[in-house]
């Protein structure tokens, strides 16, 4: 795409999973490259700088740029600009706390055995409104159903405007309806390459919020914004593509369609269902989705077909070969989603793991694991997997706890139980203006 006479949109992702950026015009834009503080990947919501070392006062606050994957330049939804995403480096080397380059050294891996990674994320979000008393409510709608589509469940065109802006700006939308819970809804994009994959879920919800802020209303991908309601998931679909194009998780000649590789794949994910936790649900408020008989990946089991398990399996065959992670919180950062589900599943293949039977459908859980708690234990469970701690990259591990120990200590101040499965004030405070 080119971008003369055109301002660029230059984003990157913070360890939050939040856009940063400068929007860049004439010479500098057509360099695609900026100048950014390191101070950012140290910062709070609230904006502390917290003591994450190599990034904050001990070098000096120095600069780093952000250079253009021309690859990922798209229209923007915003007149008379294009908007592209960003690697982060120093001195020509990749900065260790880049989600996206944790993502792509998470390809790398799987490249290396002849295999490229193909990754679909499933966007959940509510659409809040001002209600009295200045909290946010869900928007009210004159025929809410699940499978929703026109007018009963978007009486003012904002979703349809979302959807509508993201085709024209390049997003491979499939489908877009309406979810269970009043005001919640689903969009479906279509598989790409890891990297291209959570490049367009980093920017969809961008571009989600801002629309959702012109209609005068709020957007949120939070996973539990709503005590009385269920929640908004990031499914993620995986798949590899061989050399040939095939498909590498169909089995024709398998009684159930499989190969070994999507058995050991299932059986990672499941053996380092907990290590990966508080990178799915890297919030307060993420543990207040991830609670039994919701429908999310609470349990560490697998099922064909199910969607009351961790790791689903779709009725399709073929192409269409794929396993669903239902675990990831719709806020969390899909770089780092990512990169956690493609390393557990491959620590899956290179240990030749052994997959226990399906979860018969309907049965109870066959499985006493689950996901831990609370994010405080979810990072103690991130501490305890080394393998994955290694692979993830120990400084940037050590950068996303430090930034999630603060979090949950402040939580942990401001209400009187911490472990309340019930969505607080000090949540949605915290969390609203930013997922």
């Amino acid at each position: 795409m080119d971008i003369e006479g055109r301002r660029l949109r230059l984003l990157y992702p913070d360890i939050h999973g939040l856009e940063r950026g400068k929007y860049l015009f004439g010479e500098v834009a057509e360099t695609g490259r900026a100048a950014f503080c390191i101070g950012v990947y140290p910062l709070t919501h609230d904006r502390e700088i917290l003591p994450v070392p190599r990034t904050q006062f001990d070098v000096g606050l120095h600069d780093f740029d952000v250079e253009l994957d021309r690859d990922s330049l798209r229209p923007s939804w915003e007149p008379d600009t294009v908007i592209g995403i960003g690697d982060a480096r120093l001195r020509g080397e990749p900065v260790p706390v880049d989600p996206r380059h944790a993502l792509r050294r998470a390809v790398e891996a799987w490249r290396e055995r002849g295999l490229e990674p193909q990754v679909a994320f499933e966007l959940e979000f509510f659409l809040l409104e001002p209600h009295a008393g200045g909290d946010w409510g869900p928007v009210r709608l004159p025929g809410h159903r699940v499978y929703g589509t026109g007018t009963a469940v978007d009486p003012t065109g904002c979703v349809d405007h979302m959807v509508s802006a993201a085709r024209a700006c390049g997003f491979p939308v499939e489908t877009w309806n309406s979810e269970y819970d009043e005001a919640a809804y689903e969009v479906n994009i279509r598989y790409a390459d890891a990297i291209s994959a959570a490049d367009d879920a980093f920017v969809f919800r961008l571009l989600v919020r801002e629309i959702a802020e012109r209609h005068g209303v709020r957007a949120t991908f939070l996973g539990r914004p709503l005590g009385d309601r269920g929640g908004s998931g990031m499914h993620v679909n995986l798949s590899f593509r061989r050399d040939d194009g095939s498909n590498a998780f169909h089995d024709p000649n398998d009684p159930e369609g499989l190969s070994d590789l999507a058995r050991q794949c299932i059986a990672g994910l499941l053996e380092h269902h907990r290590g990966t936790s508080a990178i799915l649900a890297p919030h307060v408020n993420a543990y207040k989705r991830l609670q039994p008989d919701m429908l999310n990946g609470y349990w560490a089991n697998w099922g064909h077909d199910d969607r009351s398990v961790k790791v689903r399996v779709p009725p399709s065959r073929g192409e269409g070969t794929r396993l669903e992670d239902r675990t990831a919180d719709a806020a969390a950062n899909p770089y780092l989603v990512g990169a956690a589900l493609l390393h557990a599943a491959r620590f899956g293949v290179e240990d030749g793991l052994a997959l226990k039977p399906p979860q018969p459908v309907g049965a109870p859980p066959d499985t006493d694991v689950h996901v831990p708690d609370t994010l405080a234990e979810g990072l103690d469970a991130l501490a305890a997997d080394e393998r994955l701690v290694q692979a993830l990259g120990p400084e940037l591990v050590e950068a996303f706890t430090i930034l999630k120990r603060a979090e949950w200590e402040r939580y942990a101040a401001a209400v009187e139980d911490p472990s309340t499965t019930e969505v607080t004030d000090w949540e949605l405070r915290y969390y609203l203006p930013f997922h």
